[in-house]
């Protein structure tokens, strides 16, 4: 669904939903601090968290995925945490689906050997 993207990165403060493409990445630039045309993955939340967005640039363009959650919320940390938090693609999955994606345990790569 989404480019694997090198990065994802979840902001823990609730924005306006209303903002698209302009205002997501202003606060990408003014408020994280971080390249917008990194091949980072940036996802916000409402206040109630029954939203999701994520914006990154992919080739020659911005796109920007939207979910909302009819019940339910996304599980994103609380106040008083950094104002971002890293996630895997993974972890990410887990997210968008309204898991906990903090209990979400790394798949074990296998690894096997011809004999």
């Amino acid at each position: 669904m989404l480019p694997v993207p090198s990065r994802i990165m979840v902001a823990t403060t609730p924005v306006d939903m209303r903002k698209s493409y302009e205002g997501l990445s202003a606060l990408v630039q003014n408020s994280l601090r971080e390249d917008l045309f990194s091949s980072t993955a940036f996802v916000f939340t409402n206040k109630r968290h029954n939203r999701l967005k994520i914006l990154y640039w992919h080739l020659n363009g911005f796109c920007l995925f939207q979910k909302r959650l009819e019940k339910g919320t996304f599980l994103i940390k609380a106040k008083g945490s950094p104002p971002t938090c890293d996630l895997t693609a993974y972890q990410l999955q887990g997210l968008i689906q309204g898991l906990d994606w903090e209990s979400i345990p790394e798949p074990t790569v296998l690894s096997y050997q011809y004999l």
